[in-house]
């Protein structure tokens, strides 16, 4: 039996609501449209074709890959499009090693001159690169550049999306770009179309989105994937609340022993020092404790 929920729109950030938007063929104008926002001049979409998002290896032993969406333009260059809710180790050798897939399909059997198109991963990320949690840019282009920071190949390029950076509200949106950001950060918040975001892209996205629109069985894997989602958020906050409540009963004993002062001190740096040792990031580490960034850095 399925139970309704009590938003009208589902969460892109869940694996079914972001499928269901921006991996499907009635809905790829969605896609395209995302795509270009984030795609140089020369290589803007017009059409895209979604191929098997399931790479086999060459052998039985070979390890496989399984992308989000993945998908192909008129004129050859390949997409690969994720999205990854939470930090994981080697994230970016993931990424690394997922376009290295899509480079061999190209290789064609009998002669062939090596010639290729070009391949973009496009990660949209509900977390914060550790070496990038100190500075405001959260849209990042990488590509293959030399010693003069000269590019030195053209056809590879990862685009990384850190959606936890962006906080503008429904009134401060400037761009297309700023519109997608916010939806994907704030759909399932919303009641109805927002003036700001009445556009024909995001009437057909309102559209998709709406779960009375679903059947029984969509509504059930959706259902599923938000649990799957909502989980994974509760797990990171009951990890910081455990790490605060550990690090307030420690310094309460030392504060005993040492003084109050010096005890509420004692008391910050233990939760930072557990928060660190946690992964979290060092923003979110200040936020929590009202040490400063350079206080935690030295922890």
């Amino acid at each position: 039996m399925v139970f309704p929920l009590p938003d009208k729109y589902i969460d892109l950030l869940t694996d079914f609501g972001f499928k269901r938007v921006f991996g499907t063929e009635p809905n790829k104008a969605l896609l395209i449209d995302f795509l270009n926002t984030l795609l140089p001049p020369h290589h803007q979409l017009k059409n895209v074709t979604f191929k098997n998002p399931e790479f086999l290896g060459n052998t039985l032993v070979d390890r496989r890959a399984i992308f989000d969406i993945y998908c192909q333009s008129e004129t050859g260059e390949r997409f690969i499009v994720e999205m990854q809710k939470a930090k994981q180790n080697l994230f970016k050798d993931r990424s690394v090693y997922y376009s290295t897939f899509p480079i061999q399909e190209q290789a064609e059997q009998g002669f062939w001159n090596y010639e290729l198109t070009a391949v973009y991963t496009v990660g949209v990320l509900d977390f914060v690169f550790d070496d990038h949690k100190h500075e405001s840019e959260l849209l990042h282009v990488v590509e293959l550049k030399n010693q003069h920071c000269e590019v030195f190949y053209d056809k590879l390029k990862f685009i990384y999306v850190e959606l936890p950076k962006f906080t503008k509200s429904l009134d401060q949106l400037e761009s297309h770009f700023d519109k997608w950001l916010f939806l994907l950060k704030h759909l399932a918040q919303l009641n109805e179309p927002p003036l700001p975001l009445q556009e024909d892209v995001f009437a057909q996205l309102f559209d998709v989105a709406e779960i009375a629109n679903f059947s029984s069985r969509e509504q059930a894997l959706y259902q599923d994937s938000l649990k799957v989602y909502r989980d994974m958020y509760n797990v990171t906050q009951t990890l910081i609340d455990e790490t605060l409540e550990q690090g307030i009963e420690q310094g309460i004993k030392q504060g005993i022993k040492q003084g109050r002062a010096e005890g509420r001190q004692e008391e910050k740096q233990q939760i930072a020092k557990q928060m660190k040792a946690a992964g979290l990031p060092a923003q979110d580490i200040a936020q929590y404790t009202g040490l400063t960034i350079d206080e935690i850095d030295r922890l």
